[in-house]
């Protein structure tokens, strides 16, 4: 099957002198975001060939620790919805739940 249509994502980082993140902005034109401002963001992509995950996280050295660990607690409880569409293993995304409540608890996150 051919490719239909590309679309593309683009983040942009803005560093200091000593090459730590001032900024960080993205782009992705097909879900109508230009040019965003965030704080963090985490990448992850898969090298099917080493059978390994590559990843790529950067935050903005005005990133709140408070912040941060309320958008650590969203991007674990994502990657549970998110592993289970991919394996439809409800036991053990049920667990990785159970952890990102255990997490928030512990970081007195509010719900």
């Amino acid at each position: 099957m051919a490719v239909a249509h590309t679309s593309e994502i683009r983040l942009k980082v803005g560093l200091d002198e000593n090459r730590v993140p001032e900024e960080l902005n993205w782009s992705a034109e097909d879900g109508g975001i230009d040019n965003e401002a965030a704080k963090a963001m985490m990448l992850s992509v898969w090298d099917s060939k080493n059978q390994e995950s590559l990843k790529i996280d950067l935050w903005t050295k005005d990133m709140p620790v408070d912040e941060m660990k309320t958008f650590f607690h969203q991007t674990l409880v994502t990657m549970a919805d998110t592993f289970m569409k991919a394996t439809q293993d409800e036991k053990m995304t049920a667990t990785m739940k159970d952890f990102c409540d255990y997490f928030a608890e512990k970081l007195e996150l509010k719900s």
